[in-house]
């Protein structure tokens, strides 16, 4: 009985303390991620300037949607929910999922939890997410996600990236220049923004192609 009270403490603290976090954050920068003490225990200095939304050239947020998540700016609670509908139906028919993460689930991921695929982690991101997405304006999600996004070993956000692949600041990227930074998201231990083979230099242009294809669909980039 007497541990009663530091279990409900314990529980309230668990329950509240990821909330209190994104609220903190939805002004603050980012300082670490448990994804950048990963890579620095691994040998991978951390290499990061966090800048304002409004110093990241609007070609970077509009490539980004492009390739990771067309429908950003109109989802509900931060989840692309025709895409899992799809997820489930490939699920039940035997096929292989082709993965349905937004910005906002990859912002969540990002600022509280470990990679990975394993179920215990996927069910957090999944309760933070809509945290997230009730708490913080959509431009805030871009910002917080441009600035701690990891671009290649040891590098995270849009100022770092820019630098170190192309010698600029982000506030003056190109359009090809953000195709390319877009382009390695998936892999970016393996791929490079600076130097991309054949396959990612047609990726970046199918980005781009995009970009001007969606339309209202990046109304929230601004």
């Amino acid at each position: 009985m007497a541990r009663r009270p530091w279990l409900r403490r314990l529980g309230l603290a668990l329950l509240l303390g990821p909330a209190l976090l994104i609220l903190a954050f939805r002004s603050l920068p980012v300082p670490v991620t448990p994804l950048m003490l990963l890579r620095a225990a691994q040998g991978h200095p951390i290499r990061q300037e966090w800048v304002a939304y409004e110093a990241i050239a609007s070609a970077l947020p509009r490539a980004v949607i492009a390739s990771e998540d067309n429908r950003f700016c109109a989802q509900m609670l931060g989840f692309d929910f025709p895409a899992l509908v799809g997820e489930v139906r490939a699920l039940f028919h035997g096929e292989r999922p082709r993965g349905a993460s937004t910005l906002t689930m990859q912002v969540a991921k990002n600022l509280f939890l470990w990679p990975g695929r394993d179920p215990l982690r996927k069910l957090l991101e999944a309760w933070l997410t809509p945290q997230l997405a009730l708490l913080w304006p959509r431009r805030r999600v871009l910002e917080v996600y441009l600035n701690i996004v990891e671009f290649g070993p040891g590098l995270y956000g849009a100022e770092a990236a820019a630098r170190a692949f192309f010698g600029t600041g982000a506030a003056e990227l190109t359009e090809q220049q953000a195709a390319q930074l877009a382009v390695v998201l998936p892999l970016p231990l393996e791929w490079s923004a600076a130097e991309p083979g054949p396959w990612l230099r047609e990726r970046a242009a199918l980005i781009r192609r995009r970009v001007g294809q969606l339309g209202p669909w990046l109304d929230c980039v601004g």
